[in-house]
């Protein structure tokens, strides 16, 4: 059984909310600025259920180790290749600035790290083999994450 990006995303969210509690060691951020973390987080959820809503509607796989049925380039994917992780990241981020103390900070970037190392690597070349040059076109159009 293969460990998804979720439960990536879930380990690090409950991380980072411990750890602000149990080593409150600066706060860098707040109130009321730390607000502007409700907003991150909001864009984050959004970002994901419309991503998702997308591959549903496409009937493709979400789980980044299977091979893809279908190329989504629409919605979110114009500006993301990666929009769902991008969700994950800030909502990671949201949280880090709705805390406001520095080591929270650290969990979004662990994730983009894991991401960047553990799954967007073989999804970009399921991708390549299954869509060739279709798929390199939309690597020249879409950034990575933003």
């Amino acid at each position: 059984m293969k460990i998804m990006p979720t439960t990536y995303f879930m380990v690090l969210l409950i991380l980072a909310i411990v750890v602000h509690f149990a080593l409150p060691i600066i706060k860098i951020i707040i109130f009321p600025w730390n607000i502007i973390g409700i907003l991150l987080i909001l864009f984050g959820i959004i970002l994901n259920l419309w991503a998702d809503q997308i591959f549903k509607k496409g009937n493709t796989t979400v789980k980044p180790h299977l091979m893809p049925d279908l190329l989504v380039t629409s919605g979110p994917f114009c500006i993301s290749r990666h929009p769902m992780y991008l969700g994950m990241a800030a909502i990671l981020l949201g949280t880090a600035v709705l805390l406001g103390s520095i080591i929270t900070f650290i969990f979004p970037v662990i994730f983009i790290i894991l991401m960047e190392a553990i799954f967007i690597p073989t999804e970009e070349r399921n991708l390549g083999k299954q869509f060739g040059e279709k798929y390199k076109e939309y690597k020249n159009k879409a950034r990575r994450w933003i």
